[in-house]
């Protein structure tokens, strides 16, 4: 007798060039196409978005609605959709009336297998009318935790959505998210009005991730951002700063140190943010320093370090940011350095919340944020019970508080020679336990040479690299290296539609490599100089308010760099940077009080003397000491 092809292991293999499904996902997609509502609570990185794109792809003839916070989001998980072959389109404010037309047009056809929609969008009396026209298979929320209160990211527009359950009571409908607490995920189910759902909650247990937490003072934070970039020889980074002023302040500091990194946040125009995530996605910049506006959607499997300066508004917050390292299940490192101040200005803001439930709500986040950071237990352990988990009485053996700080959070900040000799190895200064065995090495020049390949493919379609092909199948390709057709075929991630697109040129990329063609050793970005670029701006005329402006600055971290410029003698003192009076005031003062602390100096000259001309005043007479001593 002969069986039957199951269909979503067909599908998984013709579309994604998977195997086999990864943990909990079989018993999600098949629930979900056999029309029962699901609550998915999956770690970053788990394998999510295939959970509900599978059974759509299965579902001939019908669409699936996903509703997704992110343009960008949606925008990047259509064309991968398309480059696999699977017809998919977005509808948001990018779209033009006309096309907008078409795409209902064919969506009433049943022509699309998923179209992407905003919860504004999603809600709206038009858009409910029209879905009344289409063959639909399900909704997928993502992101669901913010249609709960008790999330970390509430938003009021998603509670909104309950009424599709109304309005479409015979299709299923799918919850998906990364950090739910027990109380959020019983929100979920209830605000969307779930029924009798599968519930589908992962360990957030994260074995390869190391957690390290450190209380820092004065310059402390800087020196051990330092170090921990330096540690990481190879993958990503992601620097995770407060404010988008700190963004510049830190890649500064970076590029001061000759390492290359790009800013992040919402102040930057889209299409900037877009070029700045792909240099990153490709490992033309490998360093990447932003604001919270970063991280929805990525999927980068080798980030080998986050780093998040200053306490998040919330445990959950800190998972998310944590959870993009380590994908690929090789060791990774989560540091988080906070300052006391963080404190009282996390309560300087909840004191400011009007409505008595949501400053409660604010509090215990803020109170389940202190246990984290204050407590001697496990980390893995302190985040599973934070979830709701019953975590296991077995420690992680490699966070800070398991097995100790690393050998380094007192170290001197190293030199730009130190880290450039460092970056050549990766140490973590502890010791993993039961970590993955890493996979069989592979030739750095070959995986080099076919993302450069890459980088010209995506180049040619407007598309993102990692569209193109995700980093864990150019890294399999690099081990299998296949010699034909059939071979690239069992390469995981190269679905037909991709074999049919780019096989050929694939294949002929390891015959150049054979003969010995290699890609170009120009591609990576070169940090640009903080301090040249400042002292440019400064020797053209421009005012520190203009410098501030042009290099998107605070205008005191400019002063406090040109101070440090005039004290090493590579610029000079300008007499218009300070009034006459002033600087005289400053000197008097500081013939009698020394130039070790700014703050007896403040006291004892007139009011109207800025902090900002005490500094520059500061850093002239200490070049002028310097000079002295020199010519004696």
């Amino acid at each position: 007798m002969r069986l039957t092809p199951d269909p979503f292991s067909t599908a998984l293999k013709r579309f994604w060039g998977y195997p086999a499904f990864r943990p909990r996902q079989e018993e999600i997609v098949r629930a979900l196409a056999a029309g029962r509502d699901v609550c998915v609570v999956m770690p970053t990185g788990g394998g999510k978005s295939l959970c509900y794109q599978l059974p759509a792809v299965v579902a001939q003839g019908r669409t699936a609605v996903v509703i997704s916070p992110l343009i960008a989001l949606m925008q990047d998980q259509v064309a991968q959709l398309r480059q696999m072959g699977i017809p998919a389109v977005f509808l948001n404010s990018a779209v033009t009336e006309s096309d907008q037309r078409e795409v209902k047009r064919k969506a009433a056809g049943g022509e699309y297998r998923l179209i992407y929609v905003s919860p504004e969008r999603a809600v709206m009396e038009s858009t409910t009318e029209w879905l009344k026209t289409v063959p639909l298979s399900f909704f997928a929320i993502d992101e669901a935790h913010c249609i709960s209160e008790w999330g970390h990211d509430f938003r009021p527009e998603y509670r909104q959505l309950s009424k599709l359950r109304a309005i479409f009571s015979q299709q299923p409908i799918a919850a998906f998210t990364a950090s739910a607490t027990r109380q959020v995920r019983h929100d979920i189910v209830e605000q969307l009005r779930l029924k009798n759902p599968l519930k589908s909650v992962s360990s957030f247990r994260r074995e390869n991730l190391r957690y390290i937490v450190k209380r820092c003072q004065g310059d402390m934070q800087e020196r051990l951002l330092l170090e921990a970039v330096s540690r990481v020889k190879s993958g990503n980074v992601i620097v995770y700063s407060p404010t988008i002023a700190r963004v510049g302040e830190v890649i500064d500091l970076l590029a001061d140190r000759e390492i290359a990194a790009i800013a992040y946040h919402g102040q930057m125009d889209a299409a900037t943010r877009r070029t700045n995530q792909e240099k990153w996605m490709t490992e033309e910049v490998r360093i990447l320093v932003g604001t919270i506006a970063f991280g929805l959607g990525i999927n980068k499997p080798n980030v080998r370090a986050v780093i998040r300066l200053g306490l998040p508004d919330s445990l959950e917050q800190f998972y998310q940011e944590a959870g993009r390292a380590g994908r690929d299940g090789l060791p990774a490192d989560c540091y988080l350095f906070w300052e006391k101040r963080d404190n009282g200005l996390r309560g300087h803001f909840i004191r400011q919340i009007a409505d008595p439930q949501e400053r409660a709500r604010a509090w215990a986040r803020y109170h389940a944020m202190q246990k984290f950071i204050t407590s001697g237990e496990c980390r893995q352990q302190l985040i599973c019970e934070h979830f709701g988990e019953n975590a296991t009485s077995q420690k992680c053996g490699a966070c800070d508080n398991c097995a100790g700080p690393a050998s380094w959070p007192n170290a001197t900040v190293p030199d730009a020679n130190e880290l450039g000799t460092r970056r050549a190895g990766y140490s973590t200064g502890l010791t993993f336990s039961s970590l993955p065995t890493p996979p069989p090495l592979i030739n750095e020049e070959l995986r080099e040479f076919l993302r450069e390949w890459r980088r010209k493919v995506a180049r040619e379609k407007m598309i993102a690299a990692f569209v193109v092909l995700h980093d864990t199948t150019l890294e399999e390709l690099c081990r299998r290296k296949p010699h034909n057709m059939d071979e690239l075929r069992t390469v995981p991630g190269i679905g037909e539609k991709k074999c049919e697109m780019y096989g050929q040129s694939i294949l002929e990329l390891f015959v150049r490599f054979d003969k010995g063609e290699r890609a170009s050793p120009e591609w990576r970005a070169k940090p640009s100089s903080a301090t040249g670029a400042t002292r440019e701006l400064l020797l053209c005329g421009h005012t520190f308010e203009e410098v501030a402006r042009i290099r998107g600055r605070k205008i005191s971290s400019v002063i406090a760099l040109t101070a440090d410029l005039i004290e090493k003698g590579q610029l000079g003192f300008n007499k218009e940077w300070v009034p006459h009076d002033h600087e005289q005031w400053i000197r008097q003062a500081c013939k009698r009080l020394g130039t070790e602390w700014m703050k007896p100096v403040k006291e004892a000259v007139p009011p109207e003397v800025s902090y900002d001309a005490i500094r520059l005043v500061f850093a002239q007479i200490r070049r002028e000491k310097n000079v002295a001593e020199n010519a004696a």
